[in-house]
């Protein structure tokens, strides 16, 4: 699909695509006091299948779509995405739904730490410091919530973990499509995944399923087309313009998320929620800001 270089197109499908996977988000938590959080994810991935596939058709040629000689790339790609959602909705069963998706900001930050033993890179000071002011902004957070005080309730430090190792693994996953992107068409890769993904989740499906009940059977729907819905937007933005002008936009979900928060729990976010996840933005941006220049110098 060409780049149209279209930012209000661009701006507009990522302000969708973030508002839906935020709502996504919400209608997760709200489905999961009673269906485990990898049945959620088996909705998630299998309903999107044909979504996907619509991306798949409007990203070019699918002859051959499935051919490559990296079949073990596409599973290691395929099982760091899985483990990203999964901790993604684990966490957000735990956490407020505003301190849940400022800490899914965290992936360039260990994008920028991983990319040293994985593609040789060499951070300068900027990106050190942006990193620096990020992880900073996870303990303000962090400190907000409670979770190194005594007596706290144990699962919001649970779910501060897996919100944090969430990022690990996307910024693991963001690294391996960089390695197979080298060889791979970008179709083939999406396709994969989507196969893949479906199938890790599948197969834990018998020990774990709990039959939906009425409005959980329309919540799990929601979340498997509310996802794809945003997959195909997200698509149409990157295609339609730059990464680094489209980076500001994807940051909306914060405010996304304290308006649901406030309409649904009941809950504002407090002060260390709103610095925090202002440091974590800063440096996210920052490290855009740095990639970008380097990219042009090349």
């Amino acid at each position: 699909m060409p780049l149209r270089h279209d930012i209000r197109r661009g701006a507009t499908c990522m302000l969708a695509a973030t508002a839906l996977f935020t709502i996504m988000s919400s209608m997760v938590k709200l489905v999961a006091d009673r269906i485990p959080f990898n049945e959620v994810m088996f909705f998630r991935v299998a309903l999107a299948m044909p979504i996907v596939w619509i991306i798949v058709k409007r990203m070019g040629d699918t002859s051959g779509l499935l051919q490559t000689k990296r079949f073990k790339g596409h599973v290691f790609r395929a099982m760091t995405g899985t483990l990203a959602m999964g901790s993604s909705f684990y966490a957000v069963t735990l956490l407020p739904l505003p301190e849940h998706t400022a800490l899914s900001y965290t992936q360039p930050l260990f994008v920028t730490l991983l990319s040293i033993p994985f593609l040789g890179e060499r951070p300068g000071i900027h990106r050190w410091s942006a990193v620096l002011l990020g992880f900073c902004g996870i303990l303000v957070i962090a400190f907000g919530q409670g979770a190194f005080s005594a007596g706290v309730d144990q699962w919001i430090a649970i779910g501060m973990f897996f919100a944090v190792v969430q990022g690990v693994f996307s910024a693991l996953t963001t690294l391996l499509v960089r390695g197979l992107s080298a060889t791979e068409k970008s179709t083939t890769i999406v396709m994969w995944q989507s196969i893949l993904m479906t199938c890790f989740v599948g197969v834990t499906m018998p020990f774990v399923w709990v039959t939906p009940q009425g409005t959980e059977w329309l919540l799990l729907l929601g979340i498997g087309l509310t996802g794809g819905v945003a997959q195909v937007l997200l698509t149409e933005a990157y295609a339609s313009a730059q990464v680094s002008s489209l980076g500001p936009y994807s940051y909306t979900s914060i405010l996304w998320a304290s308006f649901l928060g406030l309409m649904i729990w009941g809950v504002l976010p407090g002060m260390p929620m709103v610095v925090g996840s202002g440091m974590i933005i800063a440096a996210g941006l920052y490290i855009l800001h740095r990639e970008m220049r380097r990219v042009k110098k090349q």
